[in-house]
């Protein structure tokens, strides 16, 4: 920004907080249209967000309202005055989380077992969102208090979250371009060979409504896979998304008829490997949620521009799962 560049943000009530913004535009820009302007200028914001402004009158050109798509000449002063309200009727709840990173911009937390990630109808409060609100007021002002992907509710390890507007921006763009690595170890059923790529679309389940499926409507969704270790019936696998569909990889999974361990939504009929000990059935029907965990991440910081990434350790009951098929291998 230039040196008549300013901006604040000023405190309205505990629900909404002022915006106000102004920059000029270069006269590099000159017919440009004007929410590619705006875009350009305030980065904060998603060009969505700034074509509503605009429509609205809260982001104004030299004082007067105009389109979105009308062209700029050049040295006009563009000047934003808005509330952000915060975005639902969220409560902010003492709850801990396992945060592994954060800065002004970005924290990274490690999500435990069942813990649902947004509230939603039968779960309205004790998610990660309530606790985000309670450990970053400043969030309620953010798209989704900053969660930008989820992991399922049984689903643990590492999630990214946005401290700004700018950094949510920059993050969703990332997403999007399908420039974060996320890569995940479960555990399947059944032995893989090699590695490969699951390329099926997703959408929801015609006649099951709380699953996801593999339809010909649905949206693109490609899971990489490769081997780690094979185990009798069963194998401990790594996988990278390179969409980030829900239930992607349960899914994908699923389809190639390697369900994870503990899936009970996608595993089917519980399925007994011949020779497998009445010990070790029993720990699999006891296993309580899908063999399944978000262990590294890496993205590019959305104010350094560097890139940064977060590796963690396999949960205690994932680590006694592999443990068990270690045993059990060495029994037959």
């Amino acid at each position: 920004m230039n040196s008549q560049d300013s901006q604040t943000l000023e405190p309205a009530d505990e629900m909404a907080t002022q915006i106000k913004r102004d920059s000029q535009v270069p006269t590099d820009d000159c017919g440009r249209r004007l929410d590619q302007v705006a875009s350009q200028l305030f980065p904060e914001f998603s060009r969505s967000r700034l074509q509503q402004w605009i429509k609205q009158g809260l982001l104004t050109v030299d004082g007067s309202q105009w389109q979105p798509k009308q062209k700029v000449l050049g040295g006009e002063q563009l000047i934003i005055q808005a509330t952000m309200v915060a975005e639902g009727e969220w409560v902010a709840e003492d709850i801990p989380l396992n945060i592994v990173y954060e800065d002004e911009h970005i924290l990274v937390i490690d999500k435990t077992a069942n813990f649902v990630v947004h509230p939603a109808a039968g779960n309205y409060s004790g998610t990660v969102l309530n606790a985000l609100l309670f450990h970053c007021p400043s969030l309620s002002h953010v798209p989704r208090a900053g969660i930008v992907h989820r992991l399922d509710k049984d689903t643990t390890g590492l999630m990214v979250v946005a401290k700004t507007l700018e950094a949510h921006t920059h993050l969703v763009a990332q997403l999007q371009a399908r420039s974060v690595k996320r890569v995940y170890q479960a555990v399947a059923n059944g032995l893989l060979t090699g590695s490969g790529v699951v390329d099926q679309p997703i959408g929801r389940h015609p006649r099951q409504r709380i699953k996801m499926a593999v339809v010909s409507d649905g949206k693109e969704a490609r899971t990489h896979y490769s081997v780690l270790q094979r185990f009798h019936g069963h194998s401990h696998i790594k996988l990278q998304l390179e969409t980030g569909r829900t239930h992607q990889i349960r899914v994908h999974m699923a389809h190639l008829n390697h369900p994870l361990v503990g899936d009970s939504l996608y595993a089917g009929r519980f399925k007994i490997q011949k020779g497998t000990s009445a010990e070790f059935i029993d720990f699999l029907r006891n296993f309580e949620r899908q063999a399944l965990h978000a262990a590294e991440l890496a993205l590019i910081h959305p104010h350094t521009g560097e890139e940064v990434s977060w590796s963690s350790p396999l949960p205690a009951d994932f680590e006694a799962l592999l443990a068990r098929l270690s045993d059990e291998q060495s029994r037959l």
